[in-house]
């Protein structure tokens, strides 16, 4: 089981397509494999934010399979309800399985413990983790093409950043420095 676990985590590494044409990747301890992939990606995440300021590990945690469950509702309705191809038929739990082992190279932010590596590590990571979703949503809703995998990884990034620079920009008032202008 061990071995199958790290062999899905070399394989979405390594940005092999096939892992997610594979049923037997996708049965029920699926599910657990790829939270753990997230929360273990939080983690990772918090070890890289702690060179600059303390993160608490919990919270990290939980930011991620909140970032994993936005992720994979983007994608789904995007992907599979608003531009489906003809081959397009999944379930939601395959999204988010897919979701979750596309952001296993996100566990090399285990490698940001100086604040000289974090920068570079945070962004390489964020571009291998956004390249393994263009290739798990391909495989996994059966997309004719890269374009248009992109497309739907590149709107779901835009949802996400616009809904967090909106709620980062209404709540300036009420931090302190909103006082200041």
């Amino acid at each position: 089981m061990f071995g199958e676990f790290l062999s899905i985590i070399f394989r979405s590494i390594k940005l092999d397509k096939s892992l997610y044409k594979e049923n037997k990747n996708f049965s029920e301890a699926s599910i657990y494999f790829a939270g753990i992939i997230m929360i273990l990606g939080g983690i990772a995440g918090a070890v890289a934010a702690n060179t600059f300021i303390k993160t608490p590990i919990a919270l990290s945690g939980l930011t991620q399979i909140l970032n994993w469950f936005v992720w994979a509702i983007l994608i789904y309705v995007i992907g599979v309800k608003i531009f489906p191809d003809k081959g397009t038929k999944v379930s939601f739990k395959k999204v988010l399985i897919g979701v979750g082992y596309a952001n296993a190279p996100g566990l090399i932010r285990f490698f940001a413990v100086t604040p000289d590596l974090m920068i570079p590590i945070v962004i390489v990571s964020q571009f291998w983790i956004l390249a393994s979703l263009i290739i798990s949503t391909k495989q996994i809703l059966n997309l004719d093409s890269n374009i248009k995998s992109f497309g739907i990884i590149f709107l779901s990034f835009l949802i996400i950043i616009i809904v967090f620079v909106s709620f980062v920009f209404g709540r300036m008032d009420s931090l302190p420095i909103g006082a200041i202008s």
